[in-house]
């Protein structure tokens, strides 16, 4: 069905909505106070200006990554838009996810983030979640395991890594500036980046 691409990131929207305010209590801590009001902003965009009729998986990321670009303020704006442009390239003329596709998908995101933010793992990003999420994800694939509990491995290891992200200092982004301070916080981007993972999750198991 043409529509799930559209309902899928309309879940991934609801879900950043419904954290809007914790997203941004998070923010408030080490950044901005921000986070959760500009994602919750973009992805109202996104559901207004993606089509629900276009089968094409390539294309609704493409347009959602262009939205998510031009709406969200800061540093999350670049690099989500940036994620979700460089999956869409894997995934353009799609019309079904497989798992392999997805790990393709998702590698590209993270190899955009990393190149756009100049940002490893360790720094307390969004990378701190993503990275995890990958590496769970792909071997859970490469054992033979299906999308489904390949999504639940990535989601559980990224959960794991926005716990991680409390024990670190920022090194990178407004947070950096609270230097050992920001020690004990939780980054607001690693968790909208596992909210958005766990949206898939129990959209691709619905």
């Amino acid at each position: 069905m043409a529509s799930r691409v559209y309902d899928c990131l309309a879940l991934i929207g609801a879900r950043i909505t419904e954290n809007r305010d914790f997203l941004t209590d998070l923010d408030r801590e080490i950044g901005d106070a921000d986070h959760g009001a500009n994602m919750a902003r973009g992805f109202a965009a996104v559901v207004e200006k993606v089509p629900r009729d276009n089968p094409d998986i390539g294309a609704a990321l493409k347009k959602t990554g262009m939205t998510l670009l031009s709406t969200v303020g800061g540093a999350s704006g670049p690099l989500y838009g940036t994620a979700y442009m460089e999956a869409a390239k894997v995934l353009s003329g799609c019309e079904t996810l497989t798992a392999q596709g997805f790990a393709e998908a998702l590698s590209a995101a993270v190899a955009g983030i990393q190149k756009r933010g100049k940002s490893v793992r360790g720094e307390k990003t969004m990378l701190d979640a993503l990275i995890p999420a990958l590496e769970a994800y792909t071997a859970r694939i490469d054992a033979g395991g299906s999308l489904p509990d390949a999504l639940d491995d990535a989601c559980a290891a990224a959960d794991e890594g926005v716990a991680y992200t409390r024990t670190i200092a920022a090194t990178k982004g407004r947070a950096s500036y609270l230097g050992e301070r920001s020690i004990g916080h939780q980054d607001p981007g690693a968790t909208s980046a596992a909210i958005t993972l766990g949206a898939i999750r129990d959209f691709i198991k619905e």
